[in-house]
C-alpha cells in the first residue's frame, strides 16, 4: 500500500509529510520508502565516531527518514545503543526502529530457541530504551532455522509478551525468503536487491506483495560500489568489511559488494553512469531503482557521514526512471553481472 499525501486541505505539507510513505501490513505501519541501515553506525566500515553517529541519524530524520535498521551485532550493540540515545532526545519521535538476533552466538539452529529469543530481545531492549521492540528479525539464520515450526512459535511467544510488536527475517537467499513468506506471522524479509542482484524479482517480491509481507531492501548501493565514487585505486581501512571480507572470509560475501567482482562492478556503474544526468547522483539513481521495483516497501542505505545521510534521502523525491533507463539496468545486468551471482543467492 502505497500513501501520498497531497495537502489538498490547504495546510502546508511538512518535510515528513511530502515523503512517500508504504506500509508494512502486518505491522499496522507506515514508513517513508527511504530509510537508514545502521551497520555503518556500529562496526565493520571504518571508524564512525559517535558524534558522526549521532549527526548522521539527526541528517536522516531531519531529511524525512522514519525506519532505523540495526542490529545486536553491529558493533555488539553499539549501533542500538547510539540509536537508543537519539531516541530519548526526540520525544514523540514516531520512528520505527527495526533490529536483528541471532548472530552473536555459533551459527547453530539449536540456538533459536524461545529462552535465547527472551535474553537476546530484553538485551536489545536495554540498548534502545524501549520496552517493546518494532520489529525484530533473525539476524541470515541456518537455513535449517525457516522449516522448524518451534523456532516460529517461539516468536510468536514474544510477540504475546510484549517483547515485540512484530518479527521478519533476513535471508541470504531467495529460497529463505520465500520459506519465510509463506509463514502466517511474518510481518517482513530483509533481502538483498540492488541494481546488480536481480534474483528477488522473479518470485520473492512477487510472493511478498500477495502475502503482505513487507520488503526491506538492504545492500541497495552495493557496499558502495554503486555510489560511483570508487576505482581500482580506492582502498578501504583493514577494519572494514570491504577489505576484511571481499572473498567471505568473515560472513557470506554476498554481504560485500553483493558478491559482485570488484572491477566487473566498476565496469557496470562506468555503463550507467551516462544516464544520471546533472539533477541526480549516480547513488541516488542506484536507490531509486530499488523504489521502483513493485513490491520494496523501505530501501535502507547506510551512511558514515551526515551528508550521505541527506543525499540518500532525498532520493525519495526523485522520479521513476523512465523506461529506457530500467531496460539500461536490466540490460547491464544481464550483460556484465548474472553469470556471476544470479544463482549464487
Amino acid at each position: 500500500m502505497t500513501v501520498r499525501p497531497d495537502g489538498r486541505d490547504g495546510n502546508p505539507l511538512t518535510r515528513l509529510d511530502r515523503v512517500e510513505q508504504r506500509s508494512f501490513d502486518r505491522l499496522g505501519r507506515h514508513v517513508g520508502i527511504i530509510g537508514l541501515g545502521a551497520w555503518q553506525l556500529g562496526a565493520d566500515w571504518g571508524e564512525v565516531s559517535e558524534g558522526a553517529a549521532l549527526d548522521v541519524l539527526t541528517a536522516a530524520v531531519d531529511a524525512g527518514v522514519t525506519f532505523l535498521d540495526t542490529a545486536d551485532v553491529y558493533g555488539d550493540g553499539r549501533s542500538e545503543q547510539l540509536i537508543g540515545r537519539f531516541l530519548r532526545s526526540r520525544p514523540g519521535h514516531g520512528l520505527t526502529v527495526a533490529t536483528k538476533m541471532g548472530r552473536r552466538v555459533p551459527q547453530t539452529p539449536e540456538a533459536y530457541t524461545v529462552d535465547n529469543f527472551r535474553a537476546w530481545t530484553d538485551r536489545s531492549r536495554a540498548n534502545l530504551g524501549v520496552d517493546t521492540l518494532d520489529l525484530v528479525q533473525l539476524h541470515c539464520p541456518p537455513t535449517a532455522v525457516f522449516a522448524d515450526d518451534r523456532v516460529f512459535d517461539a516468536l510468536d511467544t514474544l510477540v504475546a509478551e510484549g517483547r515485540v510488536a512484530g518479527y521478519g527475517v533476513s535471508v541470504e537467499t531467495s529460497e529463505q525468503a520465500l520459506t519465510a513468506i509463506a509463514r502466517p506471522g511474518v510481518a517482513s524479509v530483509q533481502i538483498i536487491l540492488n541494481a546488480v542482484r536481480h534474483k528477488p524479482l522473479e518470485r520473492v517480491l512477487p510472493a511478498a506483495a500477495a502475502a503482505g509481507v513487507g520488503i526491506i531492501a538492504r545492500v541497495p548501493l552495493a557496499s558502495g560500489l554503486l555510489s560511483g565514487r570508487y576505482d581500482e585505486q580506492t582502498t578501504f581501512p583493514e577494519n572494514d568489511h570491504r577489505t576484511f571480507n571481499r572473498h567471505g572470509e568473515a560472513f557470506d560475501v554476498g554481504e560485500t559488494f553483493s558478491g559482485v567482482d570488484y572491477d566487473s562492478g566498476l565496469a557496470a556503474v562506468r555503463r550507467l553512469a551516462p544516464l544520471v544526468g546533472d539533477d541526480r547522483t549516480m547513488a541516488q539513481f542506484a536507490l531509486r531503482w530499488v523504489l521502483d521495483q513493485p513490491g520494496v516497501t523501505v530501501v535502507i542505505p547506510g551512511a558514515r557521514s551526515a551528508e550521505q545521510a541527506r543525499r540518500n534521502a532525498e532520493a525519495a523525491g526523485q522520479p521513476a526512471l523512465t523506461d529506457v533507463e530500467l531496460a539500461a539496468v536490466r540490460a547491464t545486468y544481464d550483460e556484465l553481472i548474472r553469470p556471476q551471482v544470479h544463482d549464487r543467492w
